[in-house]
């Protein structure tokens, strides 16, 4: 090679590289805020009662979505939806995950975190998991998952928000740890934050135990809510959301002090449904319910070099979007030979509509109705034919067969842009409706069954 052709080599090396540094770091930290249980209506942008400055400062910084949705009415289905991008069922995760049973998120799974560990980005977990037992060798956990750092519980805080014992730090137990649940999840998360280099992007999830029971909340905030008037139980409640407000703040702040605070997308909400009728505003259903009650959620986006703030938008989203569009924000390839069931949002992030390739569709074997899907302002909601004997809570053997052979049998159809407490059922009304969509769950759920696998035991 001549001394020209090996210069000119060297300096498109070296423009390739600057190249390669600059759109790094154009790319945004990540961080995904998640409560346990928190109905749609609980925090002060929303309409709630409680105290939530520093939640409702941050929904004036960025977008609140008021048709937001859960990837199942339920909490380790809902991860599992958020993580993969993928309808919950499709990836094996059909109800909560008891203790000592099998099912848990699959390691063939690929998660938002091994997508952006592949990327160089630090990865993060802390809180809770609900996507395996820690305490089984055999089953994945965050580490497994593409996470560098986690700190969490199986499920709940025991025995109850206030003075943890059951965290696991890298897989390794650490005993009790003194406060609450919220604060305690925020330190860990403060504490790695500070050990992530400048330079280095970072993938954070930050998944609170509140306020799912069993409820502590500070005495101080109890008494605040007592004092306008509100009994034992919803003060307790009100306080419990303020407290995570309070660690949520400590957290934004945290970013801010870092510099990372413009070039992050932050999105905050729930894994479901709320249980109490202050939390779901009139939605019809609660947790576990797949009517609006159960899988419709807060969902607020910060991304300051990226999204104007002051927005309200009632763009249908949904927690299995995050996954593509993430992958869509950081240039990182979407995984092979997957069926992702998820939208990108980088129209809407570019002021454009989102279109939905497929409808969104919700399936949880062990209520009625069963199944929901979404096209629109329309959504239907199918119930399966009864089993030959009653499904169990937690997912038993002889709930399995059954989910995979039974049929949807029977349907209700809604307009929620006109009724949103879904009164009025319009399936008799509307039969064309009713049939083109009746067609498209079938075939959805039809799908979704199959792919998912069996468990044994």
């Amino acid at each position: 090679m001549n001394s020209l052709k090996l210069s000119l080599c060297v300096l498109f090396g070296f423009l390739l590289a600057v190249s390669v540094n600059v759109l790094a770091d154009e790319r945004p930290d990540i961080v995904f805020v998640m409560l346990d249980d928190s109905g749609y209506s609980d925090f002060g942008c929303y309409g709630s009662a409680v105290d939530t400055p520093n939640i409702d400062a941050f929904a004036k910084e960025g977008i609140r979505f008021t048709d937001c949705h859960a990837a199942a009415p339920n909490c380790s289905p809902s991860r599992a939806g958020m993580l993969t991008g993928r309808i919950p069922s499709r990836v094996g995760i059909y109800s909560y995950i008891p203790p000592k049973h099998p099912m848990h998120l699959l390691d063939e799974e690929v998660t938002v975190a091994e997508i952006l560990k592949g990327e160089g980005y630090a990865t993060g977990h802390f809180g809770k998991w609900h996507l395996s037992n820690l305490e089984n060798p055999n089953q994945t956990g965050p580490n497994d998952q593409g996470f560098d750092h986690s700190l969490g519980t199986s499920n709940n805080a025991m025995p109850s928000h206030k003075n943890p014992v059951n965290f696991v730090r890298n897989g390794e137990a650490i005993g009790k740890v003194e406060g609450f649940s919220c604060q305690i999840v925020v330190d860990e998360t403060i504490g790695w934050l500070d050990t992530v280099p400048e330079d280095q992007r970072l993938f954070a999830c930050v998944w609170f135990h509140e306020p799912h029971s069993k409820i502590a909340s500070p005495e101080e905030l109890i008494a605040k809510y007592e004092a306008r008037g509100m009994n034992k139980k919803a003060a307790i409640y009100h306080a419990n959301i303020e407290n995570v407000d309070i660690a949520f703040g400590r957290l934004m702040e945290k970013l801010e002090q870092l510099k990372r605070k413009e070039n992050t997308l932050v999105f905050l909400t729930s894994d479901n449904g709320g249980l109490n009728a202050f939390s779901t505003q009139g939605l019809r259903g609660k947790k576990s319910f797949v009517y609006e009650g159960g899988q419709r959620e807060a969902g607020i986006l910060r991304w300051p070099t990226k999204v104007k703030p002051g927005q309200t938008s009632d763009e249908t989203i949904s927690h299995l979007d995050l996954l593509p569009t993430v992958c869509d924000v950081t240039g990182a390839t979407r995984p092979e030979g997957v069926k992702l069931d998820g939208t990108s949002w980088m129209p809407l992030l570019n002021g454009k509509p989102l279109k939905r390739p497929q409808p969104l569709f919700w399936f949880f074997y062990r209520v009625e109705p069963a199944a929901a899907l979404r096209v629109g302002d329309y959504i239907l909601m199918g119930y399966l034919e009864k089993p030959e004997k009653k499904y169990s809570h937690g997912l038993s053997p002889v709930d399995m067969p059954w989910i995979k052979k039974a049929k949807l049998t029977s349907f209700e159809l809604y307009n929620l842009s006109e009724d949103l407490a879904q009164e009025n059922d319009l399936s008799a009304s509307h039969p064309e409706k009713l049939e083109e969509m009746r067609k498209l769950m079938i075939e959805r759920h039809a799908d979704v069954v199959a792919d998912g696998p069996n468990w044994e035991w």
